[in-house]
């Protein structure tokens, strides 16, 4: 385990007071039980569960808090491959510590943390969530037309797949992502369809590929996301988002808002004591920050955990807050 300056000082005072307490003591003490040392007892981190939800940016930030929680704080750091969905179910039963990225479930607040109460939102985390559809360059260079949804069915040919039944083609990634795309399809009455990808990478590589050998590609796409760094893609114009455009699902007919993403927890474990849980509500970092991490480890083939702690050995100044009041 790496130990930065601060932890090894904190160990070390840990350690003189302990010896303190024991000289004063003496074995009476011992054998009788008294109220010493509960203060140390009480800054103990021990298990922290972390949510891994399926995209690399995620990944990202939830490595990196983890390292730091196991590296200064002395945390037993578990990670948990779940789905958005499940993670908070996760929550709710106490097996899941933490959601560290949420991109909006208004319908999972209502239930988990207004209704059952076992769930509580821990505030913003520094991100910026954004999702569209978006094309490949060299297609909003060569057709601009595309960028105005109002044109898109005059293209649909184009878009169309083997998989799109005749229609264009509109692809999506993960089907647990949140996404309004098959009403927004339904609703702009236009002549596509919604064909999953399965995944974040799948959806990346389709992107990618489109762009070598100019294909046409209309897909779900979102920010903050490290490929837009490799290529570019460009967002199409939907009718903007008003407030309250998206309250009935099945009649969205707008863009996507702007989402501030947010931490989500159990609420038993930010009410426990633990180091982690000032640390979860303490991190805060920026697009920029998460694509640097998720570049690492999508581009560059690091591990996450490689990945976090090239980071965090360079940016101290950013994380190093995060530690305040643990």
């Amino acid at each position: 385990m790496r130990l930065s300056k601060r932890r090894v000082g904190r160990v070390a005072a840990l350690a003189a007071a302990a010896g303190l307490v024991l000289a004063a003591c003496g074995d009476s003490d011992l054998d009788g039980g008294t109220d010493g040392g509960g203060d140390a007892t009480a800054a103990e981190c021990a298990e922290f569960n972390m949510a891994i939800n399926p995209w690399v940016g995620y990944e990202a930030s939830a490595y990196v808090v983890g390292q730091v929680a196991a590296n200064e704080l002395g945390c037993d750091v578990k990670y948990q491959d779940l789905k958005e969905e499940v993670a908070w179910q996760g929550m709710a039963a106490g097996t899941v510590d933490v959601v560290i990225e949420n991109w909006g479930h208004d319908d999972l607040k209502k239930k988990y943390i207004e209704g059952q109460g076992s769930v509580v939102d821990v505030g913003p985390n520094g991100n910026i969530g954004v999702i569209g559809w978006y094309v490949p360059p060299w297609l909003a260079e060569e057709n601009p037309e595309v960028l105005d949804w109002e044109n898109l069915n005059d293209f649909a040919d184009e878009f169309a797949t083997p998989e799109s039944d005749g229609l264009g083609q509109l692809l999506d990634g993960d089907p647990s992502f949140v996404t309004n795309d098959e009403a927004l399809v339904e609703n702009l009455d236009l002549d596509f369809e919604v064909v999953f990808a399965g995944s974040e990478a799948a959806l990346i590589q389709a992107f990618r590929q489109a762009e070598e050998d100019k294909q046409w590609v209309l897909g779900y796409f979102y920010e903050p996301q490290w490929f837009l760094s490799e290529v570019p893609l460009v967002k199409v114009n939907l009718p903007p988002y008003e407030e309250g455009c998206d309250a009935d699902a099945a009649k969205v007919a707008c863009d996507y808002p702007e989402y501030i993403l947010d931490k989500i927890a159990s609420a038993e474990f930010m009410d426990s004591g633990s180091p982690a849980a000032t640390l979860v509500e303490n991190f805060n970092w920026s697009n920029d920050d998460q694509n640097v991490v998720a570049a690492y480890i999508a581009q560059d083939g690091m591990s996450a955990q490689d990945a976090a702690d090239k980071w965090i050995d360079e940016n101290p100044d950013v994380w190093e807050p995060w530690l305040e009041g643990t």
